[in-house]
């Protein structure tokens, strides 16, 4: 994908591995004056924090646009913010990279890959062909709801991520350009994104039931859901030259698993608080983190309205959809799993 909108792919130059992130080695303009390996620990550091950060402010604008007779889908505002700082920092690759690398895969990987989601944005959409809140409209609407969701997230998305570049093309000359970091500094950053992570267990241990369930068990899993997603990136986006497969793998098995999560939570309603607590942080915090819209959105941007964009595009969804029917509707048909319903821990 290109960092520069205006620059076809076919002038840009690869960048080495050692500095991809969620990215394809085709699709940086040029390469940062500093390379890292992939999984040197700073980044990895880093990625810690930008995980926790993204998830929590995904649950935090779901929490304030959620609200009787909202005008639009909470998860809009969430694929709408981080898709624009995604395309911000894509455009600003250059002076981040100069600056200090693992900023800049904390900033998109981490930040903006942890705060839009994939897995919940397809099931979103299974629950309006489903009609999961029971509203009076025939099957029709359903469709029509759930196309809405399809569409204007990808319009949304997409966007977004232009408005962010270009908000960053006529800024750029006043953004700062600073030397890379003194290793006390870069240690000192990398100590405080670890202790950052680090406080989660605790707080987990500490805190009641309802906080566990609504954030503190998300940000435990963020991380792990954000290194899984940034190791299918870097071992499977070269696999295939126009698609790019980490990406989609991501996606799809975190959707995939999102509904098995669900079925669970739904089949077993009244739990502990341990497990009704680790069911929403792997729902909201695991499958949360490993899937993305932003790099999805990014992605489909720079393959112009080819076709593998709505391959890419198409396979994504589709698969996705597939999964969430498989797993769910046996649940529901032969187990009598109802749909869509948040566990409660007993007191």
């Amino acid at each position: 994908m290109s960092d520069v909108p205006e620059e076809s792919p076919a002038d840009l130059k690869p960048e080495p591995k050692e500095v991809q992130g969620d990215v394809t080695p085709e699709e940086v303009v040029e390469p940062p004056p500093q390379l890292f390996h992939p999984l040197n620990w700073e980044i990895l550091a880093l990625l810690m924090p930008a995980s926790v950060f993204g998830v929590l402010a995904r649950l935090g604008l779901v929490a304030l646009t959620s609200y009787d007779d909202e005008s639009i889908f909470p998860l809009a505002y969430v694929q709408g913010v981080g898709c624009l700082v995604m395309g911000f920092c894509l455009a600003l690759k250059a002076p981040i990279s100069e600056h200090y690398t693992p900023i800049y895969i904390a900033l998109t990987t981490g930040f903006c890959g942890s705060l839009t989601t994939f897995s919940s944005w397809q099931y979103d959409v299974f629950g309006s062909w489903t009609n999961s809140s029971d509203a009076s409209r025939n099957w029709l609407r359903d469709v029509i709801d759930g196309i809405t969701k399809l569409v204007f997230t990808l319009m949304i998305s997409m966007s977004s991520t232009s408005f962010g570049s270009y908000l960053a093309q006529i800024t750029r000359s006043h953004f700062p350009r600073f030397p890379m970091p003194r290793p006390a500094i870069r240690y000192t950053l990398s100590g405080v994104g670890i202790f950052i992570y680090a406080a989660t267990f605790p707080a987990y241990a500490r805190l009641s039931p309802s906080y566990r369930s609504q954030a503190v068990a998300s940000l435990l899993f963020s991380f792990p859901g954000t290194l899984s997603r940034y190791l299918l990136a870097l071992s499977m986006n070269t696999v295939m030259k126009k698609i790019p497969l980490g990406t989609m793998t991501a996606n799809v098995l975190g959707t995939g698993l999102l509904g098995v999560f669900h079925v669970l939570q739904n089949k077993y309603s009244h739990v502990s608080p341990h497990a009704c607590s680790t069911l929403q942080g792997l729902i909201d915090g695991f499958c949360g983190a490993l899937t993305t819209v932003s790099t999805f959105a990014v992605e489909l941007n720079a393959m112009e309205g080819s076709r593998y964009a709505w391959i890419y595009g198409g396979i994504s969804i589709i698969i996705s959809q597939l999964l969430l029917v498989i797993v769910i509707l046996p649940a529901h048909t032969l187990a009598n799993v109802p749909f869509f319903r948040t566990c409660t821990y007993e007191q």
